[in-house]
């Protein structure tokens, strides 16, 4: 399939993992690290890739993308995301975070496809909003600078800026594409983490392969 060039691909990849204990971002699953896999699956898909960290990262200095950082500073991810579109060449951004191992490439198309015109396309699922597996235009960043500004670092709340064309997915309309909606797990602890790798371990078994 063609890349899509009309849409820059940005990974969220922060850096503050208070649950985990540990840098989220290098933790290994299936033979490469949590960072790589969120990484590779954006690179399948766009053609233009941004890596949005909240400092400078030697780790990064390898990686053929550009590595943004945070232009508002501890604003979490709400400065990620806002650098990231602050540096997009694109007018419209898909952002993922790094946490994310089963991100899917159906997914990502169907979002990215749905609402070309809206500033904002945001899945609800049952446990709500997911802003980190969303699509913004260029128009989200002066909010976004406001709503820090206030000291609102909600992403989700963006939804409700009057202003903003925004498209919400429901979850009957993503499910057939992934039924078990992996592609929004996040791993946030130790037991995410283990859960992730009996998930994996089970797709290897059901494709006949062994990790």
């Amino acid at each position: 399939m063609d890349l899509i060039v009309d849409v820059t691909g940005v990974l969220l990849a922060g850096g503050q993992s208070t649950r985990m204990g540990r840098d989220k971002r290098f933790l290994p699953l299936g033979g490469r690290t949590l960072l790589a896999r969120a990484l590779s699956v954006l690179e399948s898909l766009f053609a233009e890739v941004l890596l949005s960290v909240a400092k400078p990262l030697p780790e990064l200095a390898g990686l053929r993308h550009r590595v943004v950082t945070d232009v508002l500073p501890e604003c979490a991810t709400l400065g990620g995301l806002y650098s990231a579109l602050l540096a997009a060449g694109t007018s419209r951004i898909f952002a993922a975070a790094c946490d994310m191992p089963f991100l899917n490439q159906q997914v990502i198309r169907h979002m990215v496809n749905r609402d070309p015109q809206a500033d904002l396309v945001i899945a609800r699922l049952a446990n709500g909003l997911h802003p980190m597996h969303a699509v913004y235009s260029k128009a989200c960043a002066p909010h976004l600078a406001e709503m820090a500004k206030q000291g609102n670092f909600k992403v989700q709340d963006l939804a409700g800026r009057p202003g903003l064309a925004v498209t919400v997915i429901p979850e009957d309309e993503l499910s057939p594409i992934d039924a078990r909606l992996l592609s929004f797990m996040n791993i946030n602890t130790p037991a995410d983490l283990e859960l992730a790798r009996k998930l994996l371990q089970g797709e290897h078994k059901r494709s006949g392969r062994h990790s």
